[in-house]
């Protein structure tokens, strides 16, 4: 049975619009812009230049220390290697690839013989050349997750329980290719050495639940479907293990403390494709909805694909858009260009219109006390507010602000409308720049003592 977590929300799903829409291949882009950071940590060092013919899946973007290689998403020339607009604001380097329509496929991209014969090691190693990330958004390198908790994790849970509104891709990969995620449970039984693989879903997924169950059966695979209260951040990776172990991850801690490790439904499926085709990720399943949206739908295109075109793909936009949001609404990004390009964090684009727009001119803080119920990690978010316009990293420390997951709980509760989630982004910056400066400081000290001595 399934525990409760802490806080929490229940905002409409608003899935309605594209939960029952089959996913659709977009048709393939001229150009793709791929950026060379789509993984936690430092980003890739591209290795193509200008002028160069890449095939798919050939690695374009090497990582040194933790990170994840990128590869090419379709055959073509490349016609640039820039900096490029960037989904998580600013710009970024990017490879910049001219389609011709030809799909060759690289010859890098090799088969197993004997998928079902690889060592851990060896699948581990497929993972990791695939550039497989965490695929909801944390986009942590799954290589690095599953190396680093072989040992440690004896529960293995998926997450599909996919709670952020509009959002629809994981619900209909359960529905259309739960081959895919049962195969790659089992590989990751295998490299965890567990006896079962847990995928925590929603009870609004019914369907999927019955869907997974089917294919579990028939494969005679080592995985059980926990069905999961809706109520969000369901799906946060602490939460979840909560609601299925019992177990809270200590303030500061990951999953693997308390024996877990967590992957997203779309990783799962990346490490299936990895190891029983040798393709690495190279397209990506991002809904596309909204208000603002004319026809909303669920998209599979190549990583790097232009927004626009999956907005044209779907209608077009309505004329009283006013905001866009790569993401889900609750934890992604408002963006200031359409000019950005789907990444393998990409799970929706989103498009708001009419009078959905709900903030206030002037946020007040009423003390009404509900950000504190709401939030999942047992924060005070009016008081976190009230230190980041203070500017006060001392206090900001003290209440635990690094521990803030960003799931927006507390401002879609707050009666004020306060900018609580952005001001807690702004104040996290202000610890690790303070901390960057300490150090900073410190290093010149044992310098110049050292300089001193000598």
């Amino acid at each position: 049975m399934a525990k409760a977590f802490f806080g929490g929300v229940h905002p409409n799903d608003m899935k309605a619009a594209t939960n029952e829409k089959a996913i659709e291949q977009l048709a393939p882009p001229k150009q793709v812009v791929i950026p060379m950071s789509m993984h936690f940590g430092a980003p890739c060092a591209p290795i193509v230049q200008k002028g160069d013919h890449v095939k798919i899946g050939q690695k374009i973007g090497e990582t040194k220390g933790l990170g994840a290689p990128i590869h090419a998403s379709v055959s073509g020339t490349v016609v640039a290697v820039e900096p490029r607009p960037f989904s998580m604001g600013g710009n970024i380097m990017s490879v910049v690839i001219d389609n011709d329509f030809q799909d060759e496929i690289s010859e890098e991209v090799v088969a197993p013989a004997d998928p079902d014969a690889l060592s851990v090691e060896e699948m581990i190693e497929i993972v990791k050349n695939a550039g497989i990330v965490g695929m909801g958004g944390a986009t942590f390198p799954t290589h690095v997750k599953i190396s680093g908790g072989i040992g440690l994790v004896d529960t293995v849970i998926i997450n599909g329980a996919e709670c952020e509104p509009y959002i629809t891709g994981d619900h209909r990969a359960m529905l259309e290719r739960p081959e895919q995620i049962i195969g790659g449970c089992c590989y990751l039984a295998k490299m965890f050495g567990v006896d079962k693989v847990t995928i925590g879903v929603e009870m609004n997924k019914q369907n999927g639940i019955d869907s997974l169950n089917k294919k579990i059966e028939e494969m005679k695979a080592p995985v059980v479907v926990q069905p999961l209260r809706t109520r969000y951040p369901q799906g946060g990776e602490k939460q979840l293990c909560q609601a299925i172990t019992g177990k809270q991850v200590p303030p500061g801690g990951l999953p693997s403390a308390i024996g877990c490790a967590v992957f997203n439904i779309n990783s799962v499926c990346a490490i299936y494709r990895a190891i029983t085709t040798g393709m690495p990720v190279v397209r990506k399943v991002v809904t596309v909805s909204g208000s603002g949206v004319v026809e909303p739908k669920n998209l599979e295109c190549p990583i790097g694909t232009p927004v626009g075109l999956l907005f044209d793909a779907c209608g077009g936009l309505k004329d009283n858009t006013f905001k866009l949001i790569a993401g889900g609404p609750m934890m992604g990004m408002a963006q200031y260009t359409a000019d950005i390009s789907v990444a393998k964090g990409t799970g929706a684009l989103l498009a708001f219109a009419g009078d959905e727009n709900k903030v206030a001119q002037d946020p007040t803080c009423i003390r009404c006390g509900r950000c504190v119920e709401a939030c999942p990690m047992h924060l005070r978010p009016l008081y976190l507010y009230m230190y980041v316009q203070k500017k006060n990293v001392e206090l900001l420390n003290e209440a635990h602000i690094m521990d803030c997951m960003e799931c927006g709980a507390c401002a879609y509760i707050c009666p004020g409308r306060l900018h609580l989630t952005q001001s807690f982004k702004a104040g996290k910056q202000l610890v690790k720049d303070d901390a960057a400066k300490k150090k900073a400081a410190a290093e010149a000290a044992k310098a110049a003592e050292e300089k001193k001595g000598a």
